[in-house]
């Protein structure tokens, strides 16, 4: 018995590995009942909108959440004071915790673990006067090793994006001298993993001349393109991150909806020793949103706080990911990683599918054989060949150079993301191929296809009928009755409302989030039954 017990003993530590997760959560405005003169104005005791019902039911509510979440540490925002902290902590099971706000202000972050806190500091961000919250570097002990994690919650998009580069100035600063540390920069960054794809045609945010925090300061992006888990290694800059909202498939990737429009703007940023497989490393594709079916409304809308029902619970969904204290031999970081999150080199790139997976072209492609399915007055639609997808070129100045139904080799330069639609910017013919009969048959058949299916974007669309009406068309599918947004191009007629038209010709595309068929010109649709 003794013989086994010893053996036993020294058994190599990394057999006694611990996994643990990390996760974020803004429950939006958790606020106590007692008056000190911060709150917002819906959030004053004893007021029209926030009385006892109110406060009991935000504190189970957001407590339910965190307790489904079984997170061991997560980082909390827009949480009142200290109070508020306590009471929550009073139905959850932690034993420690961290809290800071600056004096002035309404919210502050928090901290919440199941292991030991040995360390924080305040990071200043601003003077004590400004908008500006400070960054919370905790340091927690797991299993004799030290875990950083760097609580955030940067500046809302009420203001302009250089409000949130000072965020991300002063933490990469800051990293500059804490390289070796196994890190996490976690919290609701207010900043889409791909900002700086989406926010650069906004005038009221883009006052940095397209630079981003999130992806040009903290290193997310490197020349226009993610950085991925295969090559983080291979970068010579300071404090290279990935971002795992890569791993998740694209239409998964939000945890917070604004106006219909699916945003990321919480985040768990990975720092590269976390993929060096010494200490802690990153579990592989752990990365995930919460996403319970009580959080949801019956129409699919992450159900808010609603300050006239008292009840719900927050805009935002919390975000998780898993890590592990063993030293994780990852076989799949051999492989190639998948199609969401990894580069494509620029000479590799061979079909139009490839360039939806990649932001920038570091050097131009050749494309051959590309069919012209579609021509406006100043977009184009090109079709690849053996099955490959459709992508838009969007260049009013050379659109006269093509001719609709014939094929041509290009040499392209330039890609763009329009808020959400993929695009071709700049490209050069190279020569003029055959000429295609019947370029219909290359349309997509909108009565037996899913029309929510991103997949599909940009393709040229037919034989879809139904009723337009408010904006919509209403139409049958296999799935029963559903609608879609139909966009017409500025000096296009639009129907009446409740005339039954058919789409001939219409192209498919995602603005902000939702899919649309545009119109770009009257042969596009036809009214066949009139109201």
């Amino acid at each position: 018995m003794k013989k086994r017990i010893l053996f036993f003993l020294f058994l190599p530590s990394f057999l006694f590995s611990l996994n643990f997760t990390v996760a974020s959560y803004n429950p939006e405005n958790l606020f106590d009942f007692q008056s000190d003169g911060t709150e917002y104005k819906e959030f004053i005791p004893n007021s029209l909108y926030w009385d006892k019902k109110a406060f009991s039911n935000k504190i189970n509510n957001t407590s339910k959440v965190i307790n489904d979440l079984n997170a061991d540490i997560i980082v909390l925002q827009e949480i009142e004071n200290k109070n508020v902290l306590l009471e929550l902590m009073k139905r959850l099971k932690y034993q420690y915790y961290l809290f800071n706000k600056k004096q002035k202000s309404a919210i502050g972050l928090a901290i919440l673990s199941k292991f030991p806190i040995v360390k924080n500091e305040i990071i200043i961000v601003g003077s004590k006067e400004d908008l500006e919250r400070n960054i919370l570097k905790t340091t927690i002990q797991i299993q004799q090793k030290n875990f950083i994690v760097y609580a955030n919650h940067w500046r809302s998009k009420r203001a302009s994006e250089s409000n949130r580069i000072k965020y991300a100035l002063v933490l990469q600063n800051y990293l500059k001298y804490n390289q070796a540390d196994d890190y996490i920069i976690v919290g609701d960054l207010n900043s889409n993993y791909d900002e700086f794809t989406t926010f650069k045609y906004e005038k009221t945010l883009n006052d940095t001349y397209g630079i981003t925090g999130i992806n040009q300061i903290l290193n997310t992006v490197i020349k226009g393109n993610f950085v991925t888990k295969e090559d983080i290694h291979s970068y010579h800059q300071e404090s290279i991150h990935f971002n795992p909202w890569l791993e998740l498939p694209k239409e998964e990737r939000f945890s917070l909806q604004f106006r219909g429009e699916n945003g990321t703007p919480d985040n768990i940023i990975l720092s590269k020793n976390l993929f060096d497989r010494t200490n802690f490393s990153y579990k592989e594709n752990s990365f995930r949103v919460f996403k319970a079916p009580y959080l949801f409304t019956k129409k699919g809308v992450i159900q808010r706080w609603n300050k006239k029902k008292k009840n719900g619970f927050s805009d935002h969904l919390p975000i998780l990911a898993t890590f592990t204290t063993d030293i994780v031999f990852i076989d799949s970081l051999k492989k190639k990683d998948s199609i969401n999150s990894k580069n494509i080199e620029d000479n590799s790139i061979t079909s139009l599918g490839q360039l939806y997976e990649i932001s920038t072209l570091n050097k131009p492609v050749v494309m051959k054989n590309l069919l012209v399915t579609y021509k406006s007055n100043n977009i184009i639609v090109f079709k690849g060949v053996n099955g490959d997808r459709s992508i838009q070129y969007y260049n009013k100045d050379n659109i006269n150079n093509f001719q609709l139904g014939y094929r041509y080799d290009v040499e392209i330069y330039e890609i763009d993301d329009y808020f959400g639609t993929k695009e071709i910017k700049k490209l050069k013919i190279l020569s003029t191929k055959d000429y295609v009969k019947n370029i219909q048959d290359h349309y997509f058949d909108g009565s037996t296809k899913d029309l929510k299916n991103l997949k599909y974007q940009n393709e040229v669309v037919k034989n879809i009928r139904g009723v337009y009406l408010k904006k919509y068309l209403h139409y049958r599918s296999s799935k029963g009755k559903e609608k879609i947004r139909l966009y017409f191009r500025k000096g296009i007629e639009k129907p009446t409302d409740g005339v039954s038209l058919v789409v001939e010709s219409g192209i498919l595309s995602s603005y902000r989030s939702k899919i649309q068929i545009v119109i770009n010109k009257l042969e596009d649709y036809k009214v066949y039954q009139k109201k």
